[in-house]
């Protein structure tokens, strides 16, 4: 993709998202879509393999050197931690029970969070819903990065270090950006998960619990898979504040490289998304899209016309 302008300063747009009005547009041309808004309960079973798998990782590194340890966590472990992520996104979105099972949802989120270490599943369904409602608008979305890390990480190497510490972001960002009183569903996320990292502890030792976590710092941080935090919403071009990746690390992330696809259709379940792009092909074929996610971020830590400024922001309405 061609280069942007240099930016100094965040994109301000004055219109709503795109993405409603593709969705109007595209649903008046092609109702067959509306068949596609339904659960899909195939995520239970998925979700619960990958959870036992991870589990059976944690005994089978107890014992490892400490060297192997971080070097399962990081290609193993941190490529399951950061499916299981995406798998609780198609939770937050109620696809795996239905949206008239919404508790039921939340409560195998919950579950699904246990490999992951850090308590954040229902935290991040309430925030997420937010991103949806109101992608880029100030002191709401929390993806927008924070003045701070925006003035900060401006530089090559600062803004590798800020690849490397997104799952960092992920928690304390809402927190300095859009604090939310706290629910009780999340006060049980917290317990359970403690508790659980706790018997980590206690039956497989020091080196499961580390392995666990550094799973999810690694799997989030700098990782081929993690090509989706940068490249969802950041401007690589001008003017597109959307973009999707087509190729095979979909295959781990239930297909959430198909973002303009997603934001178009969030009651779709990702296994159906590639289809949405098939039927509508006119509208997202032309749209540009990322090839590589490792490319992707080689470009954003190297290209300085590429920062945690890149990315558009919006006035809350009504303001």
């Amino acid at each position: 993709m061609r280069k942007q302008a240099p930016l100094e300063d965040v994109e301000w747009v004055y219109t709503d998202q795109l993405h409603n009005d593709r969705r109007l547009e595209i649903l008046a041309k092609y109702p067959e879509i509306k068949s596609l808004m339904k659960p899909n309960p195939d995520l239970i079973w998925i979700i619960v393999v990958m959870l036992l798998v991870q589990l059976a990782s944690f005994y089978l590194v107890k014992d490892l050197d400490w060297k192997w340890v971080l070097f399962c966590a990081y290609v193993f472990g941190g490529t399951i931690n950061h499916s299981l992520i995406i798998g609780s996104h198609e939770i937050s979105h109620n696809f795996p029970f239905g949206h008239h099972k919404a508790l039921w949802n939340r409560w195998f989120g919950i579950f699904a969070n246990l490999p992951i270490g850090i308590p954040y599943s229902v935290s991040f369904k309430r925030y997420h819903m937010d991103h949806h409602r109101y992608l880029g608008a100030d002191g709401i979305d929390v993806g927008v990065p924070h003045d701070l890390e925006r003035w900060f990480f401006c530089t090559a190497f600062r803004k590798l270090v800020w690849i490397a510490l997104q799952p960092l972001f992920i928690i304390f960002r809402p927190l300095l950006i859009n604090p939310k009183p706290v629910s009780y569903l999340e006060i049980i996320n917290a317990v359970v998960q403690i508790t659980f990292d706790i018997l980590v502890y206690y039956v497989w030792g020091i080196k499961s619990l580390v392995y666990m976590l550094a799973a999810s710092l690694l799997g989030l941080g700098l990782h081929p898979i993690s090509g989706n935090l940068v490249g969802d919403h950041f401007m690589f071009l001008k003017e597109h504040e959307t973009y999707s990746y087509y190729g095979p690390l979909n295959l781990f992330i239930f297909n959430v490289g198909y973002h303009n696809e997603h934001h178009d259709f969030p009651n779709i379940p990702g296994k159906d998304l590639p289809l949405v792009r098939k039927i509508a092909a006119e509208y997202y074929d032309k749209l540009p899209h990322h090839i590589s996610w490792v490319k992707l971020l080689y470009d954003f830590v190297m290209d300085d016309t590429i920062s945690p400024y890149s990315q558009m922001k919006r006035l809350p309405k009504g303001k």
